[in-house]
């Protein structure tokens, strides 16, 4: 049996909290969501990149940050 759903959506506001590599957002319908991760060396890459150098002192807020509260 084949389910063909036709929908339209309509969007004036979104907002996205947070994004991490497992994320998934989904608008509209599926029978299911396959996760899939890849790691591609595109560049043709052969060792790993050199140290990251730092140039400037650490920059510091303006507004105190605080930990997670519980």
């Amino acid at each position: 049996m084949n389910f063909y759903i036709n929908q339209s959506i309509w969007i004036y506001q979104f907002k996205i909290g947070s994004v991490t590599n497992s994320s998934v957002l989904q608008i509209g319908s599926a029978g299911s969501i396959q996760a899939l991760s890849t790691l591609s060396n595109t560049g043709g890459f052969a060792q790993p990149a050199p140290e990251a150098k730092v140039t400037a002192p650490p920059i510091t807020p303006l507004v105190p940050l605080h930990g997670p509260t519980r």
